[in-house]
């Protein structure tokens, strides 16, 4: 009998924690904290940015060896037709094609085809019950549900919009194996409002399809992360064992080594990690931005729970 590929995806939209989520999830027994797998293709095999490990991708033993087994090597895969369907398909306006009940183009089957041998390769090389997709763009999702062997689950993570707003103002620089220095996309309000609005919007239609769904808020996430991991991992169909957890403290973690392909730069933190809101925005959005990201995102402000005024929680 064929395996069945579990897979937790962490949907939404950027700054909104997933990459940190997807580290402290990572540290349960049988989980295989991936980072986000959409990238693989242009951040891993072509640019062949640092894994969470800290090597480049194509020197770290784990991602060699899950190529080796998918495809027999990463130089083996014509990685410009690669980028061509990743790029044609997983993106924000195919989601109308790809929630459709039946998909005759050749360019979809041959890339969920793709995809059901790198999860697969995945599971084979790790041992993991569980693989962590923190990829959050919901085309990606819609793609992966698409592959007979996955098993998915969604998890929603939503962050209230002015939070990530400010966040995407940021000047974030990423990590490169070579070259000058570059920097994680910046977006102003009206941008960030926009995808905030249609991603999250995309992660909930996955569950009218039939896509198993939860959904959390970052804010109640940092509020009490042992009992959310919890809640998570038993979502995904994993029973924790709180002996061999990473938490020094009901806000402490303890981040160890990962494989993360792509994802914030927390994903290169390790040892004791204080969980805490980060409220910055509160004081520092402009008022101006503030009012305009509340105005633009107000009816899934109130859908969320959060308060339009304050921002703060209910």
């Amino acid at each position: 009998m064929t395996r069945r590929i579990r897979v937790l995806f962490v949907g939404g939209w950027g700054r909104s924690g997933s990459t940190l989520i997807d580290r402290i999830l990572g540290q349960a027994p049988g989980v295989f904290s991936a980072g986000e797998i959409r990238e693989i293709w242009e951040r891993g095999c072509l640019q062949n940015r640092p894994c969470g490990c800290d090597q480049a991708f194509r020197d770290c033993e784990i991602w060699r060896e899950i190529g080796d087994v998918a495809f027999g090597g990463w130089d083996e895969i014509d990685l410009d037709r690669v980028l061509e369907l990743r790029f044609t398909l997983d993106r924000p306006w195919s989601v109308p094609y790809l929630a459709a009940p039946v998909i005759k183009r050749s360019e979809v089957r041959e890339y969920v085809a793709i995809l059901d041998a790198l999860y697969g390769a995945i599971v084979d090389v790790t041992g993991a019950d569980v693989i962590v997709d923190s990829s959050k763009i919901p085309s990606h999702a819609f793609l992966l549900r698409r592959v007979q062997r996955v098993d998915l689950r969604l998890l929603h993570l939503v962050r209230d919009s002015r939070a990530v707003a400010y966040s995407w103002q940021k000047v974030v620089e990423k990590r490169v194996t070579t070259g000058n220095v570059q920097y994680l996309p910046q977006y102003g309000p009206v941008a960030s409002s926009i995808r905030w609005l249609l991603y999250n919007a995309q992660t909930r239609a996955l569950a009218r399809l039939g896509v198993p769904y939860r959904r959390i808020r970052y804010e109640d996430f940092i509020g009490d992360p042992r009992c959310w991991t919890e809640r998570i991992l038993a979502f995904a169909g994993i029973r924790p064992d709180w002996d061999r957890m990473p938490f020094a403290a009901p806000d402490v973690v303890v981040l160890g080594p990962n494989h993360t392909v792509d994802g914030n730069p927390v994903r290169f933190a390790t040892g004791p990690t204080t969980l805490r809101r980060d409220d910055e925005w509160r004081t520092l959005l402009p008022a101006r931005d503030r009012r305009l990201v509340t105005l633009a995102t107000l009816p899934a402000l109130i859908r969320y729970g959060y308060r339009p005024l304050a921002g703060s929680r209910r």
